[in-house]
C-alpha cells in the first residue's frame, strides 16, 4: 500500500500546450517598457503614474499601454500592492526569405534552420500605427531585393505573433 506522501507526489518537470501565457506580477514592480495584460490584451507600458495613498486607502498606479497586436491604447488602474498579469513575450529574429500571399517566409537560424511561414505581413492601412510603419518599411526594403539581407524581429505573446522590427544588413 502506498504511503500518503507517495500518493501526492506529482511530476511537474514538463508542461503541455495549455501552460499559462502570463506571469503574476506586483503592479508596483512594473515600469515603462514592461508588458502588462489589460482587458485580455498583451500591452507594452508607455506611461505609469502613482497616486499618493489617502487617509484610508492605498497608493494607486495608473498604467497607459499599447496593445502589441493592434497598437490600441489601453488604461488600467490598480492598487500598488495588487497582483496583475504580465504576458510572457518572446522576441526572436528571423531572416526574411520571401513575402507571398500576405505572409512572410522566415528562416530561423537558431533553430537549426527551421522555416516559418505563418507570420502575417503587417497591414499598412492603419496610418500612423507601429504596425503600419513596420508594413511600409518591410515593403520598401523588400522592394530592393537582392541588394541586402533583411532581418525581421517577431514578438510572440498569448499564442499570437507580430512583426516588431525590420533591419537591413550587407550580405557577406
Amino acid at each position: 500500500m502506498a504511503t500518503p506522501r507517495e500518493e501526492t507526489d506529482h511530476d511537474f518537470s514538463s508542461t503541455n500546450a495549455e501552460a499559462s501565457f502570463t506571469n503574476p506580477t506586483q503592479a508596483s514592480q512594473l515600469a515603462k517598457g514592461d508588458f502588462i495584460l489589460i482587458k485580455n490584451h498583451p500591452c507594452k507600458i508607455i506611461s505609469k503614474s502613482t497616486s499618493k495613498p489617502g487617509k484610508h486607502g492605498h497608493a494607486k498606479i495608473n498604467f497607459e499601454a499599447l496593445c502589441l497586436f493592434t497598437a490600441k491604447k489601453y488604461t488600467d488602474l490598480h492598487p500598488a500592492h495588487a497582483t496583475v498579469e504580465a504576458p510572457i513575450v518572446v522576441r526572436r529574429e528571423y531572416l526574411l526569405l520571401d513575402i507571398e500571399g500576405g505572409y512572410l517566409s522566415l528562416w530561423d537560424q537558431t533553430a537549426g534552420g527551421a522555416l516559418k511561414d505563418d507570420v502575417r505581413m503587417p497591414k499598412t492601412d492603419e496610418s500612423g500605427t507601429r504596425m503600419a510603419e513596420m508594413g511600409e518599411l518591410l515593403g520598401r526594403v523588400w522592394g530592393k531585393e537582392g541588394e541586402k539581407d533583411i532581418m525581421v524581429t517577431v514578438l510572440s505573446a498569448m499564442g499570437m505573433e507580430v512583426v516588431d522590427g525590420v533591419k537591413e544588413f550587407e550580405r557577406g
